[in-house]
């Protein structure tokens, strides 16, 4: 009797949650000149149109419609929007976060269901507002870029081996500045051949350190409040590129592109108020592991792992793990020795090397790493046919730089603290905390 009870309570709680879920549809206007429309346009639209880098246009009912049970697939599989980082495990909070809600998820998902219906035809959605292609993806937030830095220009081939382009530029600085934000991005057809851009500070002593990093499908670099990345007065940028002839993925245009440039756009703030940011973020390679050691056999895997630690108390701003072509998932977690506690930070289960994302922390969730704490980062890589964006599962593959060969290493954002600005913040979160347990039990 007990186990009827149980399963009867478990039938009518499955029931409440279907029915609420139809309520919730029913009260949203599930056709294109409806809600899913909007989630299109706002979600979709701006790659999937005219020139876009999507393989095809969503810009009106006409062109979403033959595409709907591909949509409906890709949207209930989290593949499209491309934003691989998993729900449910770790840090949700991010900044530029590209996925959908699970509401909208669902209500695509019925919508296709239902046939797809336009809707009231008298009623038709607002008229498309999309930016323009070349322009930078944080000009809403903080206007045009204080200065763009482009790379000498260089012509590429059809076809033929990965190519770099290594070069010295002026940065135009003249006084020492703190970067609020930053972005790379390629011109024109240019952004299917760039495989990576790497940035570096030069000056008179030597490399001061990286400025920062591409690589296909990154959308930029927020640097938290309070904190400065700094670009030196003089400073000169060594730029390394590299590009693959041809192109990779659905857009790669597989022809000679003339004067490949990539540029460089940085919102800086102004001298006086750089100089009131005590605390240094920078951004560095952390290596899993020593590249000369991968080999992965045909039809293999292959698991790397890195740990590092700091003898200094510092705040994780950022997390992008790299690989090639056989990466498909990556993670990052912070062991404590006093404890013996390790925490899941971030996990990349269905990583991609067609879209590389930096996950920027929301400030107020950013891990606070204590010194003497383990940063342990973990990847993993599949050479057989399972694996949709292997090129030959009959290849060895090993590490190094050209796109067939393999990588392993993630990208770190890392603000640099004392103890009495970790204190501070833990302090501040705590505070926080409180005010808001205390909100929902008024």
């Amino acid at each position: 009797m007990k186990a009827l009870k149980i399963l009867g309570s478990l039938l009518a709680g499955l029931t409440a949650s279907v029915f609420a879920q139809a309520q919730t549809h029913d009260a949203l206007d599930l056709t294109y000149n409806g809600e899913i429309g909007r989630i299109i346009n706002e979600n979709c639209a701006v790659c999937h149109r005219e020139g876009g880098i999507g393989p095809m246009a969503f810009e009106s009912y006409d062109q979403v419609r033959p595409w709907a049970p591909l949509i409906q697939m890709r949207v209930a599989n989290r593949e499209m929007p491309p934003y691989a980082y998993d729900h449910g495990i770790g840090i949700q909070d991010l900044e530029g976060d590209w996925r959908l809600e699970q509401s909208e998820i669902d209500a695509v998902v019925a919508w296709v269901n239902e046939g797809s219906p336009l809707g009231d035809p008298d009623r038709p959605l607002p008229p498309l507002d999309l930016p323009d292609p070349e322009a930078w993806n944080f000009e809403p937030q903080f206007g045009a870029p204080t200065v763009i830095i482009p790379s000498t220009p260089i012509d590429i081939p059809a076809n033929g081996n990965d190519l770099w382009h290594k070069h010295i530029v002026a940065s135009g600085i003249t006084e020492d500045r703190c970067i609020r934000a930053l972005q790379v991005k390629p011109r024109g057809d240019a952004k299917s051949v760039v495989h990576h851009a790497n940035s570096n500070i030069m000056t008179e002593e030597g490399r001061e350190g990286m400025l920062t990093e591409y690589a296909m499908g990154k959308w930029g670099e927020i640097v938290p409040e309070g904190v400065c990345r700094t670009i030196p007065a003089g400073a000169e940028i060594r730029w390394d590129i590299h590009m693959f002839p041809g192109g990779l993925g659905a857009m790669a245009p597989g022809s000679i592109i003339k004067d490949n440039v990539v540029e460089i756009g940085m919102w800086l703030y102004s001298a006086e108020e750089s100089k009131e940011l005590k605390y240094k973020q920078d951004l560095a390679l952390y290596r899993l592991g020593d590249q000369s050691d991968i080999v992965i056999p045909p039809n293999g895997f292959l698991m790397t792992q890195g740990f590092h630690s700091f003898d200094h108390p510092v705040r994780l701003d950022s997390f992008q793990p790299h690989g090639h072509l056989r990466m498909n998932a990556a993670s990052l977690e912070i062991f404590y020795p006093e404890t013996g506690r390790t925490e899941q930070i971030s996990q990349v289960s269905k990583w991609s090397a067609t879209w590389h994302h930096s996950h920027l922390y929301d400030q107020d969730v950013a891990p606070l790493i204590p010194t003497g704490a383990v940063i342990v980062l973990k990847q993993w890589y599949d050479n057989t046919a399972e694996n949709p964006n292997n090129p030959d599962s009959e290849m060895w593959v090993v590490g190094g730089s050209r796109t067939g060969d393999e990588m392993t290493h993630a990208w770190l954002a890392i603000t640099h603290l004392d103890d009495e600005g970790f204190d501070k913040l833990v302090a501040e979160r705590k505070e926080k905390e409180a005010r808001n347990l205390a909100s929902a039990n008024d």
